[in-house]
Parts: C-alpha cells; structure tokens; sequence
C-alpha cells in the first residue's frame, strides 16, 4: 500500500510526463480512486495558479 506522499509524487510525475514503468506498474496495482482524486485535486491547483499568474500579469 503507498501513502499519500507516494500517490501525490505519482500524480505529479503523471502530470509531467516523467513516470517509470515500474511505478506506474505498483499503481495499477491497487484502487485508482486515490490517484484520480489528487489527480483532479492537482489539475484545479494548476487551474487556479494559471488565472492567478494572468491577473497578476495584467494587472501591471
């Protein structure tokens, strides 16, 4: 069983491309819940970080 710092440096080597087989071999392992949930937890961070930098960016 991975804990929550393995799933959130799964999801985001995920989300960067740069993922071995190996670990993506132990995640399919187990219940996909976990990474689909920080996955779409990570996903709206970015989301908002994006809008956060355009404001800012404009607003100069």
């Amino acid at each position: 069983m991975m804990s929550w710092k393995h799933r959130l440096q799964a999801v985001a080597a995920a989300l960067f491309g740069v993922q071995s087989q190996k670990n993506r071999q132990q995640q399919f392992s187990g219940s996909p819940w976990p990474y689909l949930g920080l996955g779409a937890l990570a996903i709206v961070g970015l989301v908002l970080v994006l809008l956060l930098v355009v404001r800012l960016v404009l607003d100069i």
